[in-house]
């Protein structure tokens, strides 16, 4: 289970305007400035990717403001929370572009075709409240509450099987692009099939009928 949030004010406040905006990861001196921002911009586009790659959910805990790259990196989480002081920005404006890191492909997917071109051409911020009432995030809570409404979430998942939960995963972003419903039952019955015949499964099932919480050991 992965819990992304900020340290401090903000959630991720985005590209530093007074920065150079090269990439400090990316030291090979031979490379000239396009070449260079090409691979900065390659690196951090993997991040989204890997993000929904991963065998274990994510779930963003979002406290302030999640600004250019930090609104990417919400969206791609499976789940985010918007604690009062939230504030959704599309800010890559500001570098003189408009969009990244899948904004344009994960936003539609969130809150639809129109909301997502106002939101994104825009570039006006979204507070919490809103953003929970056009289904950009799953909830918003007091500040207070933000991380332990993110535990609540994270419990309740570990307590299914873990190549249940990972498979699932899998199952719920790949078939938002499966090509009919068939397609997307295949894909949900080899997981089914997968996930059933572990041990953890077993343990699952005897834990429900003992009423106990699930010892799982990943066979």
């Amino acid at each position: 289970m992965v819990i992304l949030t900020g340290s401090g004010r903000a959630f991720c406040a985005g590209h530093d305007l007074r920065s150079s905006g090269l990439a400090q990861w990316v030291d090979d001196p031979d490379l000239g400035p396009t070449y260079r921002s090409r691979h900065h911009m390659t690196g951090m586009a993997s991040i989204p990717v890997l993000m929904r790659q991963l065998p274990q959910p994510v779930i963003a805990a979002v406290n302030g403001a999640a600004a250019g790259i930090g609104f990417s990196l919400a969206l791609a989480a499976d789940m985010c929370i918007a604690g009062s002081s939230a504030k959704f920005v599309n800010s890559i404006h500001n570098v003189g572009t408009g969009h990244e890191l899948g904004m344009s492909y994960l936003l539609p997917r969130a809150v639809g075709t129109q909301r997502a071109a106002e939101i994104l051409l825009t570039a006006r911020p979204i507070l919490a409240e809103e953003a929970e009432r056009i289904g950009l995030v799953l909830r918003s809570v007091p500040e207070d509450q933000l991380m332990e409404a993110a535990l609540e979430i994270a419990s309740n998942i570990l307590i299914n099987v873990p190549l249940g939960v990972w498979l699932t995963k899998q199952s719920l972003w790949l078939n938002q692009a499966a090509g009919s419903l068939e397609a997307a039952i295949e894909l949900e019955s080899r997981a089914v099939f997968m996930a059933r015949s572990t041990e953890d499964a077993a343990e699952k099932r005897q834990s429900f009928l003992e009423k106990r919480p699930p010892v799982f050991r990943n066979k």
